[in-house]
């Protein structure tokens, strides 16, 4: 039931495009209660130019596929960001319903929906050409497939997280750089699977590349990473730990390829010492954040090198 404010001053003084311009400042649960005090408000709460961005993650627990689909239908193309962060019981229908209604979306947050399969990244490269950025992290079902449709139907694609996504190889990594070669961050921490020649692919056709995470990634070494410097000369923030098979030779490639380093993560590289990271200090003088934890063959000189050749380093 509603109140009787539809003729309150606010509604006759302020005009629909102020009030709705207002309402545009409100989070998803004040806009509920809003929709609630009147019909007049409840127009306003629920049109879909409030809803660009929504995120969930707060609701998880409660949201079903149908919320979804009504949330899409609801908002349209309105609808530029939504996060469905950990939200479980959201499966490939009702993200089929969504994509085909919110075909606008630009950021899309899939993190920990592990009931979607490659049927949900089908039906984002059918209809959600202007998708940017979309996270897949611990979606284990996710599979070649899906890379391979994101590659023919989401070209603008800049940021991919596939992290966990252990079913994931060099076939799959192959299909999406060929389509989506403007590429700026790619997670892929935990894909298990991945060789030296899906890096290869990346750094063939991904020179726009700034951060490239590939922690656990135990059967990459220093040939798959070296072809990653010479291809991806932007690259910001890379992190490697974990990738014990890597010696000096990744050091100095990014010592002589990638000057606008800012954040390196190699805990548990134990064949790095202090003759790369020599090199590294005087070529990458931009570095803020270095991880070397358990890089044991390392002694004070690194320190030393990093404290004269990195005046911006400000995390070790």
């Amino acid at each position: 039931m509603f109140s009787n404010n539809d003729e309150a001053v606010i509604n006759k003084k302020l005009p629909k495009e102020l009030l709705l311009r207002i309402f545009s400042f409100l989070d998803v649960v004040t806009l509920c209660r809003c929709a609630q005090v009147s019909r007049a408000w409840n127009v306003l709460a629920l049109d879909g130019s409030n809803w660009q961005r929504i995120d969930l993650f707060d609701f998880q627990r409660d949201i079903e596929g149908r919320v979804v689909e009504n949330i899409s239908k609801r908002c349209g193309g309105f609808l530029r960001k939504l996060s469905l962060r950990g939200c479980q019981g959201v499966g490939d229908n009702a993200l089929r319903t969504f994509a085909q209604n919110c075909r606008n979306i630009e950021v899309l947050n899939l993190n920990g929906c592990t009931k979607i399969t490659d049927a949900t990244c089908t039906s984002l490269s059918k209809f959600c050409s202007k998708l940017r950025h979309l996270d897949l992290a611990s979606c284990t079902s996710i599979t070649n497939l899906s890379l391979k449709a994101l590659s023919e139907g989401c070209p603008l694609l800049e940021q991919l997280n596939i992290s966990w996504c252990d079913q994931v190889t060099k076939d799959g990594l192959q299909a999406l750089v060929r389509g989506c070669g403007g590429l700026r961050a790619l997670f892929l921490k935990g894909c298990t699977q991945l060789e030296d020649e899906a890096l290869k692919y990346i750094g063939a056709h991904c020179p726009e590349l700034v951060t490239l995470n590939l922690q656990t990634c135990l059967q990459i070494t220093d040939d798959g990473l070296i072809t990653i410097c010479r291809g991806c000369h932007k690259l910001q923030s890379l992190c490697a730990s974990g990738c014990c098979n890597i010696t000096d030779a990744i050091l100095n490639a990014l010592g002589q390829n990638c000057p606008r380093l800012r954040i390196l993560e190699v805990a548990r590289c134990s064949q790095l010492t202090d003759v790369g990271f020599t090199t590294l200090a005087r070529n990458c003088h931009e570095l803020e954040k270095m991880d070397l934890e358990e890089c044991v063959q390392i002694t004070d000189s690194t320190l030393i090198q990093l404290s004269i050749h990195c005046p911006r380093l400000q995390v070790l």
